[in-house]
């Protein structure tokens, strides 16, 4: 396949598919002409990198999820640690949307008034200490 084609399939731009390629994350193999060309399992492995950067991994962290030989190795460790940090983000933004709906909806004259609302201040300075 040339880089048009993995471009189109995959949805990424033709100059990320070159950086990737830089940072040794995809191989291509050889050139058609001036298009590089590429197997079709890269497509595969750019399916795996964007789950990962979706996740929140960094290039650097997906890298290591392959092998000398370019296979799947998937570091538990470093997933489990991700899980982690996404229950935690999940339950801060949680806080976030319940106070943004409570004083969006909030009937007192003055949000300081609210018992409701002075709590969920409480709660947020938690999150910042």
């Amino acid at each position: 396949m040339d880089i048009a084609t993995v471009s189109s399939k995959s949805g990424f731009n033709p100059s990320t598919l070159r950086y990737y390629e830089k940072l040794g994350l995809i191989h291509s193999t050889g050139r058609k002409g001036l298009r590089r060309q590429y197997a079709p399992n890269v497509l595969n492995k750019l399916s795996i990198i964007s789950l990962g950067r979706l996740a929140g991994l960094s290039l650097s962290e997906i890298s290591t999820m392959f092998n000398e030989n370019d296979e799947l190795a998937i570091d538990r460790v470093l997933l489990t640690q991700k899980t982690l940090e996404i229950d935690a983000q999940i339950k801060r933004l949680k806080v976030v949307r319940d106070s943004l709906k409570h004083v969006a909806t909030c009937p007192q004259a003055s949000h300081l008034e609210c018992p409701s609302f002075q709590k969920m201040l409480k709660s947020v300075k938690s999150y910042l200490s």
